[in-house]
């Protein structure tokens, strides 16, 4: 096949990109170009500079062409600004969702345009499958349960599953690693970025800065209202976190945040257990392909490798109240519910905790997805 490998410069995409070239597919690799330099300046190196650098050794050991590809534009329309808007809303988002519906496997294939014809399938260096059961494509979990990365993937809709190939999926992380130095790749000890997709050197909280600023407020335990400490915003900090509060005496954990008052609520872990949480509503829900016929699966709260069995109810607003069977300390708004049944990442949405929030400002759906609230 001929196939478009998006390359990032890290390990994963890289073991990929080999892993593809050894099985004898036409390869051309695709680097996706996202942040501005104005906006990244006072780090003092652009932050793809390195990552650009490895994935051209990493082309040139094998002969394959890079391309680099501007997507800054598409990047900031459908990812940084619903980002920024869901942090001031005082959600949790998870941006990698809509970096991979919205730019590695919406604006990427778009730039391609008519040119895509010409290629069979994209690659990425995600730690997921894909088969086809005869009447649809499915998106299953990588063997891996750490790094098993469909959570980040339950919005691609059919026509992405399609043309996507997932060549980690079957492996572990370490037997990446170990692949990178049998290959001699030159970035096989590097080290796995973290945050927001497409970051780079910039770590979240510098990029939650550079859009938001600081807005010092109150550290309060949410028991006894007395002040603890002060942060520097509330956009710093998501229900469940335990580190960077600053605080002594804990372990603290954030159980809420008051936007009105700049308050940011904390619990000691002793009293921990009065603010879990087993059941929530989820609005925004995308299928991969048509909606469970059952009522009992399982779900992730967050991307993590854990799971809860649980319940679903189907509400009048084509949303869900999800019923949990433990409950647990960190469900924040904003977080995405995605839901298995067994290995098959069945679809997701939006966790609601507030009885009327706002409407979220999800962006328009790209290839067929019917997101949307």
């Amino acid at each position: 096949m001929r196939i478009a490998v998006l390359l990032s410069g890290g390990v994963d995409s890289s073991v990929a990109l080999r892993l593809l070239h050894a099985a004898g597919h036409e390869l051309t690799a695709f680097y996706l170009k996202v942040w501005l330099e104005d906006e990244l300046a006072h780090l003092g190196a652009c932050p793809w500079e390195d990552d650009l650098r490895y994935a051209r050794a990493v082309c040139e050991a094998v002969d394959v062409p890079l391309e680099v590809v501007p997507l800054q534009r598409e990047y900031h329309e459908r990812v940084v600004a619903w980002t920024v808007a869901e942090l001031r809303a005082g959600r949790t988002p998870s941006p990698d969702v809509l970096c991979n519906r919205s730019v590695k496997f919406g604006a990427f294939v778009e730039r391609l345009g008519a040119a895509r014809a010409g290629f069979d399938k994209v690659a990425s260096g995600h730690y997921a499958r894909v088969d086809h059961d005869g009447s649809r494509w499915r998106l299953l979990r990588g063997v891996d349960p750490v790094k098993d990365q469909t959570y980040f993937l339950f919005q691609l809709d059919q026509e992405q599953l399609a043309r996507a190939v997932f060549p980690l999926g079957g492996l572990t992380k370490a037997q990446v690693r170990a692949l990178a130095r049998e290959l001699g790749l030159p970035n096989h000890d590097r080290r796995d970025s973290q945050g927001i997709c497409f970051l780079g050197k910039l770590p979240y909280e510098e990029f939650v800065r550079g859009y938001l600023g600081e807005r010092p407020g109150e550290i309060r335990e949410i028991e006894t209202g007395r002040t603890l400490g002060e942060h520097r915003g509330v956009w710093f900090h998501t229900v469940g976190q335990r580190k960077g509060l600053g605080l002594h005496g804990g372990p603290w954990y954030v159980v809420a945040k008051d936007l009105e008052h700049d308050v940011v609520l904390v619990s000691h872990r002793v009293d921990l257990a009065r603010h879990r949480r087993g059941r929530f509503r989820v609005a925004g829900m995308h299928w991969i392909g048509e909606p469970p016929a059952k009522d009992s699966l399982e779900v992730r709260v967050r991307h993590s490798p854990n799971t809860y069995a649980c319940r679903l109810e189907a509400l009048a607003d084509g949303g869900l109240e999800v019923t949990l069977d433990a409950e647990d300390p960190g469900i924040a708004a904003g977080q995405w519910a995605v839901f298995y049944d067994g290995e098959q990442c069945l679809g997701g949405g939006m966790i609601v905790t507030d009885p009327h929030p706002p409407n979220p400002p999800l962006p328009e759906g790209e290839g067929g997805s019917d997101l949307g609230i």
